[in-house]
């Protein structure tokens, strides 16, 4: 059963560490540090994501800034209690990390298979762009489920709008990071989201499986006019 959890949500990446891992918290006497990889996508952009490491890997392998790593594991969420108000904070746990080269390969890789948890949202850009945002909740080991926003995009966006509430699906994207601005009490804020963009989607009972063009969204074509 714990193996088949582990299956429902594989991460690798591939990028460079950005900052000097800070101590987060302690689990049975074992360390965990939080730092951030830049992982390159196939246009001239990167996607900054947060990851949390174990020091005992650390201990293995080199884990400072500069470092070019690759790292497999869970993208894994956590309720953070900031200004009184909880929220949700995505991070990817890292299981194994390895030194090396940047890949020949995509750098940015994730698996998912779960659940669809909120009502999927349907929109289009002023320049009729089709796009979906989906909640999906990963069941993973001690009865903890982790909720990932996903997003998906055109033959994706349609079919995911379908779905009802409670469908189990297999995805397969990348992380990316996207700045947006929100307004509060101390005035405008420059915020980051997380999410997977999907560039494949089924149900996990068969049928119905699409796939995105990837290489157009990685270019930046689909988010032209997003708000």
């Amino acid at each position: 059963m714990t193996e088949n959890l582990m299956n429902n949500n594989i991460v690798n990446l591939t990028g460079e560490v950005i900052y000097e891992p800070v101590f987060s918290h302690e689990v049975f006497g074992e360390g965990f540090f939080e730092t951030a990889l830049k992982v390159r996508r196939l246009s001239e952009q990167s996607d900054v994501i947060p990851v949390t490491i174990s020091e005992r890997l650390m201990q293995t392998t080199p884990f400072t800034t500069g470092d070019v790593v690759s790292v497999t594991g869970q993208f894994r969420s956590y309720n953070k209690l900031i200004g009184g108000r909880s929220k949700l904070m995505l991070t990817v746990f890292v299981r194994e990390v390895f030194g090396g080269e940047e890949p020949e390969k995509n750098p940015n890789q994730i698996e998912l298979t779960g659940f669809i948890c909120k009502e999927p949202i349907y929109r289009t850009t002023p320049f009729k762009r089709e796009i979906c945002d989906i909640l999906v909740a990963v069941n993973r080991a001690y009865n903890k489920s982790d909720y990932i926003p996903c997003i998906a995009w055109g033959r994706n966006a349609r079919f995911a709008s379908a779905l009802p509430v409670g469908s189990k699906i297999v995805l397969s994207g990348r992380i990316q990071s996207r700045e947006y601005q929100k307004q509060t009490d101390a005035g405008i804020e420059t915020r980051t989201a997380y999410e997977i963009s999907v560039s494949r989607i089924a149900t996990a009972e068969g049928g119905g499986e699409v796939e995105g063009d990837r290489e157009r969204e990685d270019r930046g074509e689909w988010r032209d006019g997003d708000s």
